[in-house]
């Protein structure tokens, strides 16, 4: 057996480890016995996720807040916009069917048939970055994070991503977030 083989075979056993690992934890996390008491929560934080929530927490701002607060709005919507073309790129190039789709016993509301990363956990992460930078205050950080923890988990209980989808989506949000923000507040602020 060469070399190339034996490594060959190596990368394809531990590929095989995390898809086991990615499967497992997702089926633990639905079928958790507090987490389905907490169901109409999950169900709420992904349609939430949607955008809904942060289409809502936009116009507050547009309506009720500063001149600032209308430019963070317009750097979260410029950030958000690279955000989503990242994610449907990176789901075109992985390809990764949605668990639903891969075990056809299972409901799905997915729009799109591929799930590495998670949209929702992009996004979400992405605007809790931007929270925590362009609002210091706790009380700002702490619901937006939580916030975004919430969509993540439901994505993985309602059985739509694995936890492999959503730490990257919470990955890609949160670092398209921290290197674009200085460059749409240095051309809108």
């Amino acid at each position: 057996m060469s070399a190339n083989a034996r490594v060959r075979g190596g990368l394809e056993h531990a590929m095989e480890q995390v898809a086991r690992w990615d499967l497992e934890t997702m089926d633990a996390v639905a079928t958790h016995p507090l987490l389905r008491r907490l169901h109409g929560l999950f169900v709420t934080a992904t349609v939430l996720g949607d955008g809904y929530l942060w289409g809502a927490l936009a116009l507050g701002l547009i309506l009720f807040g500063s001149a600032a607060h209308r430019s963070h709005v317009l750097i979260a919507l410029g950030i958000n916009v690279v955000s989503i073309t990242l994610f449907q790129l990176f789901k075109l190039m992985f390809a990764r069917p949605r668990p639903t789709f891969v075990h056809s016993t299972l409901w799905s509301r997915a729009a799109d048939s591929y799930a590495f990363p998670s949209g929702h956990a992009t996004i979400a992460f992405g605007i809790a970055w931007l929270v925590a930078a362009l609002y210091p205050h706790l009380y700002f950080q702490l619901p937006t994070f939580l916030g975004a923890v919430t969509i993540a988990i439901s994505r993985v209980y309602l059985r739509e991503h694995y936890p492999l989808d959503v730490i990257g989506g919470a990955l890609l949000g949160s670092i398209t977030s921290v290197y674009l923000l200085p460059v749409f507040s240095g051309l809108l602020l």
